[in-house]
């Protein structure tokens, strides 16, 4: 039995975890660090890099003593490698690093992205390649052709902001509070969806691309103008980002024949309206729908021990010269799209 020991820390959560070769999650240890930064609104990245110091080493003890095990039992150690905030990322990969070096196992760099991306073949082993995935977070929204590991395809990207960071933003705009995602989404549970007049960018446009800066825009009029209640706000947005979500992947689909399923990753796939639109749209291409449970789709190290199982059958292994990466996206060869920027 293969055991992969997985470190994450790309941005506010500390975390370590221990995954068989065949999937089993033997031990998962989080760290969040909300208090730390509600106060901001947002994430702070040298607070964020000073908790992940301070957590990491200590939930990796605790993992393995979940697992009854000691670091000689693992084979290889996984840690993030990018991208993401780089001070955090360097905290994990060097901790990796040094376990790998100290223990004489193997280390593999993994993509934080491609965590999300290989995520729900940990969730449902029985999900095949090649699958679309929309992978949905706080600074990514794209739309990839996800072919084995570090075999990618990039459809679609962001030209501007992605659909978490204009979760968070419209979270801020309304003082509803920090984590942003889930506090719009309690919001919106309560308004009503049609009730706000707002944009939905590229919809119905042969651009493949995404687009949310101007939603988010036209949210904060919204809120300045005093004649919506939050909830009404939220609920609008909600349906405005869902609206161009499923537009963008239906577009996707259509030009996706011979994928397996339809599966969504990130952080915003937590978002119980997001995935009630998607699986509807799988079924209107008759194809299965895959999501990771919830806590699978925020950030944590399962995903990244298992995309570590995944490139290590690959035979994918790296040496202690790997550097981390601010910047890393799964499709180096992709046409830079229209104003995406470090987005693409």
């Amino acid at each position: 039995m293969t055991i992969i020991l997985g470190l994450e820390s790309s941005c506010d959560e500390t975390a370590a975890a221990l995954v068989t070769a065949e999937g089993k999650i033997l031990a998962h240890r989080l760290a969040t660090q909300e208090d730390a930064h509600r106060p901001y609104g947002g994430v702070v990245p040298e607070i964020a890099a000073r908790a992940h110091v301070e957590a990491l080493a200590p939930l990796v003890e605790a993992a393995l003593a979940d697992a009854e095990l000691t670091l000689g039992d693992v084979d290889v150690i996984a840690a993030t490698a990018g991208p993401g905030l780089i001070g955090g990322v360097m905290v994990g990969l060097v901790t990796g690093k040094a376990l790998a070096h100290a223990a004489g196992k193997p280390l593999v760099a993994v993509n934080h992205l491609e965590g999300h991306a290989l995520s729900p073949r940990l969730a449902d082993p029985s999900l095949q390649f090649p699958y679309l995935l929309l992978l949905v977070s706080g600074g990514h929204c794209q739309l990839l052709h996800v072919r084995g590991p570090g075999d990618y395809a990039r459809l679609a990207t962001t030209i501007d902001d992605a659909a978490g960071e204009a979760f968070d933003k419209t979270a801020k705009l309304l003082g509803l509070g920090f984590p942003g995602g889930p506090a719009v989404e309690k919001a919106a549970a309560k308004g009503n969806p049609r009730a706000v007049p707002l944009p939905r960018p590229l919809l119905g446009t042969d651009d493949p691309h995404f687009s949310f800066a101007g939603l988010k825009s036209a949210v904060m009029r919204a809120a300045q103008s005093g004649q919506y209640n939050s909830e009404d706000i939220a609920a609008s947005f909600q349906q405005a980002v869902v609206d161009c979500l499923i537009d963008r992947t239906r577009r996707a689909l259509k030009a996706s024949p011979g994928i397996t399923a339809l599966v969504v990753a990130g952080g915003v796939a937590a978002n119980q309206a997001v995935r009630g639109a998607l699986t509807a749209l799988a079924g209107e291409f008759d194809l299965p729908f895959v999501a990771p449970p919830l806590w699978l789709c925020t950030d944590n190290a399962a995903m990244i021990a298992w995309a570590g199982a995944e490139r290590y059958a690959a035979g994918l292994v790296d040496d202690l010269s790997i550097p981390a990466r601010p910047r890393w996206p799964l499709d180096p060869d992709a046409e830079k799209a229209r104003g995406a920027g470090v987005k693409a």
